[in-house]
């Protein structure tokens, strides 16, 4: 079922099913929640899935200005604590997999356990493994086809909007986002990173984000693009429910975790 929340920073459209504890599932760019529709079913069966609609996506309006990811971690921030009321396990894809790391940082007294699925935490310059393809995107160009179609029929701002979206987000993705290395190093919660082998970001890129986490754990799913839930559906709700239902992780031969302090991201090392 769908309805609006008013948020301070935009009215957003928002889904939900399920119970359990809350999870709040976080789309990529451009997509609207039709995108996780090889997760929701797995994923209500065990939890209470919100699915947030992020400004200038999908059913929820525009606002004049930039768009800013730090802003759209802000609106989550809202989102959970009017909405959700309780703290939640964040999945975030893509550009959620963004605002997903930025919730977790900012206010790690929101959020459970995180999934992040082809997540970047450096402008798109700084980690796509084809940096020109943002160079050749454009509003009415092909590269965005499929998007401008998700986006019309649904948006209250009318598909007349949707050249004004679009270079607000490929002028996001060109100068954001910038996370820290110390920023990083304040998520407590557990974070699964997960990315296809041929995915939009490097696989140094990801590694660098992996290592950088307090308390991660690392997936490189073999023959996946950047539309991995999409292309492994199984493989990916299966991660994705064992890391959430997950307590410490115990290995035979512990390297990087041996040197975890005890406690970190709120669980016995290994």
């Amino acid at each position: 079922m769908g309805d609006y929340a008013d948020l301070p920073g935009v009215r957003t459209w928002y889904e939900s099913e399920g119970s359990g504890d809350p999870l709040v599932l976080l789309h990529g760019g451009f997509c609207t929640n039709d995108a996780w529709g090889a997760q929701r079913a797995d994923l209500a069966a065990v939890h209470r899935v919100l699915l947030p609609e992020r400004r200038a996506h999908g059913h929820t309006p525009d606002v004049p200005g930039p768009l800013s990811y730090r802003d759209m971690a802000d609106d989550t921030v809202a989102f959970v604590e009017s909405v959700v009321r309780e703290p939640a396990h964040l999945v975030g894809w893509s550009d959620g997999g963004v605002v997903a790391l930025l919730v977790a940082a900012a206010r790690p007294d929101l959020v459970r356990r995180v999934v992040v699925i082809g997540a970047n935490f450096r402008p798109g310059p700084e980690c796509f493994t084809e940096p020109g393809m943002l160079d050749t995107m454009t509003a009415d160009g092909p590269d965005l086809a499929f998007f401008r179609e998700l986006y019309e029929p649904v948006s209250p701002d009318g598909a007349g909007h949707w050249p004004v979206v679009a270079a607000k987000v490929l002028d996001m993705w060109r100068t954001q986002p910038e996370i820290a290395a110390d920023e990083l190093a304040r998520i407590a919660a557990p974070v699964l990173v997960m990315v296809g082998d041929d995915d939009l970001m490097t696989l140094e890129h990801t590694a660098s984000l992996y290592r950088g986490l307090p308390d991660a754990r690392l997936a490189v799913v073999p023959g996946a693009s950047h539309l991995v839930p999409l292309e492994r559906p199984d493989l990916v709700n299966r991660l994705v429910l064992e890391h959430l239902a997950q307590g410490a992780v115990e290995t035979m031969m512990p390297v990087l975790r041996a040197r975890r302090p005890e406690g970190a991201g709120g669980e016995q090392a290994a």
